[in-house]
């Protein structure tokens, strides 16, 4: 049996050599919760004194403002879920980790997973592996992330709008609704974060062709209800009728801070504008919203292109794509990359972070991508951006696009 004196002397040879890869592993761990990436942590293969235990998984959230990480203990007949401050639960999450603790950590950001490892003889190292996770694809935040609600089905306004019936239970054919309204609010939830809006002051909303109001009022509960922020939502709807629903539905319920207007994106003009959104706008409507967003200096512009009428018919077929663009369904495919990728380039073009990602389709159109833009903290130089936007027109012949025209009109934009 080896002495107390060779144990200790082996563990404290184990402890120096395992520190630069625990160092690496800390850092990259703390990285990920400062740049809000961390998507997942898995802690499995348990050697500790709870036999039961069998792993803890690990997710950032955002609790009365702040950012946390929520752990659910899962044994082998119950889960125990508890919630940290994130400095807190990063300090948890170091202390549980080798020795008689978790032998293996993975942590998961957007596109890359991180596994720690320990040997049967303790020692650490480190395996970087990619993901299915789309890198662009913006950090989820915010509670109950395992079941993505980040609402409750008790809310009142889901009922008035047909999503639970009288007792609060979900309505099987709104499912798919449901689903929609929480990964929306997930997405807003992440861009808030990084767009850091003052604490103190409201946020105005506006969404342009809301219909029937379920994002719209999903957008508002949430901001009031569970963040308790000075919210002041506006939908905009050309259709009538649907206005004097929402209209009745805020009287009902007496909703502070939401009003439903008849307008059309190309000729409303708010006051104050935080929050742009504009979801199924059709062709160029997308690009007045945008423009409008952009003019108005909004914070957060998120919009759903649907159709992509105007630049098809300007497409040359270049050398060697033609082949592959003489069939009809290309064509309209490279129409709409072409035509949101220009819309992403613009809008970086002035001053926005911007990402191109997949949603979950609307009801109005199978489309589903999202173009979500943050506007940065600071101004950085355009002309790279202004280049590259310029040789892909040149590339394919474009002389023209809706909101690079409203942009250079306004002088928000040099001419392209």
């Amino acid at each position: 049996m080896p002495s107390l004196a060779s144990t200790l002397a082996r563990q404290s040879q184990l402890m120096q050599d395992n520190a630069p890869q625990l160092e690496r592993f800390r850092a990259h761990l703390a990285n990920a919760l400062a740049q809000h990436t961390l998507t997942k942590l898995v802690m499995t293969n348990y050697a500790g004194n709870e036999p039961q235990l069998q792993r803890v998984l690990v997710r950032p959230i955002v609790l009365k403002q702040q950012p946390c990480l929520s752990f659910v203990h899962r044994y082998q007949t119950k889960d125990v879920t508890k919630n940290l401050p994130e400095a807190e639960g990063l300090a948890f999450i170091l202390s549980a980790i080798g020795g008689d603790g978790f032998r293996n950590v993975h942590v998961h950001t957007p596109g890359q997973e991180w596994q720690l490892a320990f040997s049967k003889k303790g020692k650490a190292s480190i395996r970087i592996g990619k993901t299915d996770e789309p890198a662009d694809m913006p950090a989820q935040q915010g509670h109950n992330r395992d079941k993505h609600r980040f609402l409750d089905l008790s809310r009142p306004f889901l009922h008035e709008l047909g999503v639970t019936d009288a007792q609060g239970h979900l309505i099987p054919a709104m499912s798919r609704k449901w689903k929609q309204i929480n990964k929306f609010i997930e997405v807003f939830a992440a861009a808030l974060e990084r767009a850091a809006l003052p604490a103190n002051e409201p946020i105005h909303v506006v969404d342009f062709g809301s219909g029937k109001g379920y994002l719209t009022f999903a957008i508002h509960d949430w901001l009031r209800d569970t963040l308790h922020r000075d919210a002041r939502v506006t939908g905009v709807e050309l259709r009538s009728e649907l206005v004097d629903l929402c209209l009745r539905v805020i009287d009902k319920l007496h909703l502070e801070g939401m009003a439903y207007e008849q307008g059309d994106v190309r000729d409303y003009h708010p006051a104050v504008l935080n929050v742009m959104i504009a979801l199924h706008a059709c062709d160029i409507a997308t690009d007045y919203a945008i423009h409008l967003g952009i003019r108005a200096g909004a914070q957060i512009i998120l919009c759903s292109p649907c159709c992509h009428k105007q630049i098809r018919p300007q497409l040359l077929s270049p050398h060697p794509l033609r082949p592959i663009l003489q069939y009809g369904v290309h064509l309209g495919q490279e129409a709409e990359m072409l035509t949101d990728g220009l819309r992403a380039l613009l809008l970086e073009a002035a001053g926005y972070e911007t990402q191109v990602f997949e949603f979950i389709s609307l009801e109005h159109t199978n489309k589903n991508k999202m173009i979500l833009a943050v506007k940065r903290s600071k101004p950085q130089p355009t002309d790279e951006v202004v280049a590259q936007i310029r040789e892909i027109k040149a590339f394919y012949g474009i002389r023209e696009q809706a909101l690079e025209s409203l942009l250079v009109a306004d002088g928000l934009l040099p001419a392209i």
